[in-house]
């Protein structure tokens, strides 16, 4: 039932547009709906799945013939640019916020740490869907080794990418970010991940609609609150009023 109402909700919303939906949700009433609406589905999608229940995985023939890029497809910069061209060998992942221990990853020390691989649907809100195999390290083995803080709330994830003079970015709390799906991934279907599929890393929320994997992952936080950072919404798209914060499915 939940996943039938945030559908709906979801196809309400693209046949509005974006500028209808950015100025109900501008408005004190609107924006009241949507935090309520929210909040009942991060709950009943909790109840009804589990807080740890897995996303359905699949076989490797099941697997997409392409799985397609969506939103940015590079990240227009000499430094992005540079790292493309040397097979992204000075890139580093930084884990840092309120953890003990902050540090940051090589792409070499990220493919030396255990791997998850998991074929799985991704599913996007614009009502495109692509099954592909993902695999990276958990994210909890990150958190775990960076000694997370009782006061984080939230795990922030920082991008290379921008998007209308915005850095993109994104946000889970800690039921998802210690959920055994929650990966950061380098390879797709065996081979390092496509520049259009955001290159060299990228989340794996597998719980959650295909805006909250972000794409081409520079770092990890771990923050107590979200205010502060963009709009204080939680995300990229969040922050524009498009999108609720929580996109269980």
């Amino acid at each position: 039932m939940a996943d039938i109402k945030r559908r709906s909700l979801l196809a309400g919303i693209a046949a509005l547009g974006a500028g209808a939906c950015s100025k109900i949700a501008s408005s004190d009433t609107g924006q009241s709906l949507f935090d309520a609406a929210e909040d009942w589905h991060r709950a009943a999608h909790r109840a009804l799945a589990g807080r740890q229940k897995l996303a359905p995985e699949y076989a490797p023939e099941d697997r997409s013939p392409t799985f397609k890029g969506n939103g940015s497809l590079t990240v227009d910069t000499p430094e992005y640019r540079a790292e493309l061209a040397n097979g992204f060998a000075n890139w580093r992942l930084a884990v840092g916020g309120l953890v003990e221990t902050p540090f940051s990853l090589s792409m070499d020390d990220l493919r030396a740490l255990p791997q998850r691989a998991q074929i799985t649907r991704h599913d996007c809100v614009e009502g495109w869907s692509a099954i592909g195999e993902w695999t990276g390290p958990q994210l909890s083995a990150l958190l775990d080794r960076a000694q997370v803080k009782p006061e984080a709330n939230f795990i922030v994830f920082r991008c290379a990418d921008t998007l209308y003079g915005r850095d993109y970015y994104e946000s889970v709390d800690m039921v998802d970010a210690y959920h055994p799906q929650t990966i950061v991934a380098h390879l797709l279907n065996g081979e390092p991940i496509p520049e259009k599929n955001g290159a060299p890393l990228r989340m794996r929320i597998e719980r959650q609609l295909g805006y909250k994997h972000a794409k081409y992952l520079t770092a990890i936080e771990a923050v107590a609150s979200l205010n502060g950072i963009g709009d204080g919404k939680g995300g990229f798209w969040e922050d524009f009023g498009n999108y609720q914060w929580y996109a269980g499915i």
